[in-house]
């Protein structure tokens, strides 16, 4: 079927009174035994963002935006896939694929919409301006939940060129980060019909052999981030990438573990000044959390790091390539180290601010970025 198909959310409040009796029912921990956030989130942090879930926040604010955009479905490569798609007011507007990553979702992107795709009515110019395509991973957010092995990061790149051509558009660029990042980077390896040039804000890279050999105090910062991320920060993924199933029965089951397991990694990856929502949004956080919990995504997101993570091994690209470094993000690649991989790298910039989720923490800039390294692709 190639159908693109208009989709419209209306949770029953059913599914929330449902969640507002098992965060009533949740049966809590101790707290932990340290003063900050290196045994995972705090008790009280958590506390404190559950009783806004259950006593402040709204889901149908969430629900109305997500509408007002505009979303649809269509099938690629046999599954269901959801995705958002904004066209431009502008008529010369380059058509631009957004995609997230985990433990995020296009709720990443809700901040950058507008100013993308309108910039003439957000202090841009009309020469600026993209219509935005932003899908669900499979196994996120509304997008189907693969039920057989396979969906890699290759073949959601793939799945990816299907939709922009089945959309009808003939030339366009792609942009992601975290897992975004890796199929974006497919997608520039790939090299598909119509993908004029891509953008990470999370370079795909390894150190060169000079790095390794008399390594630079760039490279030395780099493999101190590095070692930090495998000795201290990368639990999650060995968890997920091995056994996503046995996690998943409580992301699924109980919303408060889902979110102890999120709200830690916004924490961690963003550039915040101690409280991750003073960045994100503390609705936005929970909006976030709740394309997870009503869903039911928790198991099949996490089995995207058993199907790719340490498993891939990033091809050359080609194609026109930008990168923008974020100072807090996970893992620092210095250019050299990109240059290895991306063998046209036609833009590079190194900001002062933001982490991990670029456009969520920092809009402007994330805006700002991909409107200077596309337009040397236009």
């Amino acid at each position: 079927m190639t159908e693109v198909r208009p989709f419209q959310l209306a949770i029953p409040q059913e599914r929330i009174a449902d969640l507002h009796r098992r965060l009533d029912a949740t049966r809590w921990p101790e707290r932990e035994t340290v003063d900050d956030w290196s045994q995972g989130t705090p008790l009280t942090m958590l506390k404190d963002l559950v009783a806004w879930w259950r006593h402040g926040y709204e889901w149908q604010g969430c629900e109305a935006r997500l509408n007002a955009l505009g979303q649809y479905m269509t099938e690629l490569d046999g599954l269901d896939i959801h995705f958002l798609h904004i066209r431009s007011p502008e008529a010369n507007a380059l058509p631009l694929l957004l995609t997230h990553g985990w433990p995020g979702s296009v709720i990443e992107f809700m901040r950058v919409i507008g100013p993308l795709t309108d910039p003439v009515a957000h202090g841009g110019k009309a020469i600026d301006a993209f219509h935005v395509i932003a899908p669900s991973l499979p196994g996120y957010g509304f997008s189907a939940r693969p039920t057989q092995t396979g969906w890699g990061v290759e073949r959601i790149a793939q799945a990816w060129a299907t939709l922009m051509a089945r959309l009808g558009y003939d030339r366009w660029v792609a942009q992601g980060g975290d897992w975004g990042a890796f199929v974006t980077h497919a997608i520039g390896s790939q090299a598909p019909d119509g993908c004029i040039g891509i953008h990470l804000n999370m370079p795909i890279a390894g150190p060169t052999p000079a790095a390794k050999t008399a390594p630079s105090a760039e490279d030395n910062h780099a493999f101190e981030r590095l070692t930090w991320y495998r000795d201290h920060d990368s639990g999650y993924a060995k968890i997920q990438g091995t056994r996503p199933q046995s996690l998943g029965y409580g992301l699924v089951d109980s919303p408060v573990a889902l979110a102890g397991w999120i709200f830690e990694k916004l924490h961690a990856w963003s550039d915040n000044p101690g409280h991750p929502c003073d960045v994100l949004g503390r609705d936005a956080v929970v909006d976030n959390i709740m394309l997870y919990w009503l869903p039911a995504t928790g198991a099949s997101a996490a089995r995207l790091y058993w199907e790719s993570f340490g498993k891939v091994t990033p091809a050359d690209v080609l194609l026109p390539a930008g990168i923008s470094q974020f100072p807090k993000d996970i893992l620092p690649a210095p250019r050299p180290w990109v240059e290895q991989r991306m063998k046209n790298l036609v833009y590079w910039n190194e900001l002062d601010c933001g982490g991990h989720f670029a456009a969520w923490e920092q809009p402007a800039l994330f805006v700002e970025e991909l409107r200077r390294c596309f337009a040397l692709m236009r």
